[in-house]
């Protein structure tokens, strides 16, 4: 190998490296920021809890007709799942509590889903989604915390 390849080479290596050490020279607060602006998470988080509320709503309201329940617990299951597809954050807490939050989210829906005629199911449905309301409030505190830190 000649001289001037050899420095070529070695130059790119130098380039290289500075490149991949440039990548893990972002704070853990902004990684987290970024994270949440690209994953449009405070827009998909007020969307969920509203989603979340109407499904509430139609669950305690005797007279919804299972085409009301499918649509507002379909709808709510289509945004848990994109809102997922978002995870992992570069928070190891904070993508536990959103995941459990999704999770729980979508089980409520699907729970939702079959409710029709039994208030046992909607009753499953109603504590599912309030635990996840819990779950996203907090991974909510969490985010503010240490973005503002």
């Amino acid at each position: 190998m000649s001289r001037g390849c050899l420095f070529a080479t070695s130059l790119s290596l130098v380039a290289a490296s500075l490149a991949l050490a440039a990548c893990g020279s972002e704070s853990p607060s902004a990684a987290l920021r970024n994270w949440a602006a690209n994953a449009n998470l405070t827009r998909n988080s007020a969307q969920l809890t509203l989603d979340a509320r109407h499904v509430l709503s139609a669950l305690n309201d005797v007279h919804s007709t299972g085409a009301q329940l499918r649509t507002v617990c379909g709808v709510l299951d289509l945004e848990t799942l994109q809102a997922n597809s978002a995870l992992p954050t570069p928070d190891a807490q904070t993508t536990s509590l959103l995941s459990t939050a999704y999770t729980d989210l979508g089980d409520g829906a699907n729970e939702c889903y079959v409710a029709l005629g039994s208030v046992a199911k909607r009753d499953r449905a109603v504590a599912f989604l309030q635990r996840a309301g819990a779950k996203l409030s907090q991974a909510q505190v969490r985010v503010s915390t240490l973005v503002s830190s």
